[in-house]
């Protein structure tokens, strides 16, 4: 039945997750850590870093990892088809439709009333990340690397992939001996 859980999880994140990455990454949370519970949710915090570090789409990297972890080969394949699949077919289907009705008031509105529910999705994703990060490596920290993180992807304008690389170093050099 693994099999139809791999294919039912990914297949609703992604279709539900209007947006792309930044949308169906809670939802694929959702699938994955709460209601299958393939991985916990510091699992799922180090797939999520270790997937934005490397190029490409993050929604396809997390069902390739998770699939392959419940099912080998044949999972990553599944997961895959049904992240990208209905995706790309909806694709296809939706911006034709959308090229034809651009100057609607009703796709514009649609368009821009989603963006509050897919930013409270990516807050409350963040708060459960936070929080898991307080309780394993402590209050201090995460303050500390929050704020070295933000001062080097925002004032330095340092790329987010090198930010995570660096806070892997960090967590393996030092933390692993503080904790």
């Amino acid at each position: 039945m693994d099999w139809l859980n791999l294919i039912i999880g990914f297949f609703l994140a992604n279709v539900l997750g209007y947006g792309g990455g930044p949308a169906s990454i809670p939802l694929m949370y959702n699938e994955i850590v709460n209601h299958y519970k393939w991985m916990s949710n510091e699992d799922f915090s180090n797939i999520l870093a270790l997937g934005n570090s490397l190029p490409g789409p993050i929604a396809t990297k997390i069902a390739a990892f998770v699939g392959f972890d419940v099912l080998g080969w044949p999972g990553m394949i599944l997961a895959l088809a049904a992240t990208i699949v209905p995706s790309a077919a909806a694709l296809i289907v939706l911006l034709k439709l959308l090229h034809k009705h651009r100057q609607s008031l009703v796709v514009k509105g649609m368009s821009l009333l989603v963006q509050p529910v897919i930013a409270m999705m990516m807050l409350l994703l963040t708060w459960q990340m936070a929080d898991s990060s307080i309780k394993s490596s402590g209050i201090w920290h995460f303050l500390g690397i929050a704020a070295v993180a933000y001062w080097a992807m925002e004032r330095k304008k340092i790329h987010p992939a090198f930010v995570v690389c660096a806070a892997f170093v960090y967590g393996g050099l030092v933390l692993s001996h503080v904790i």
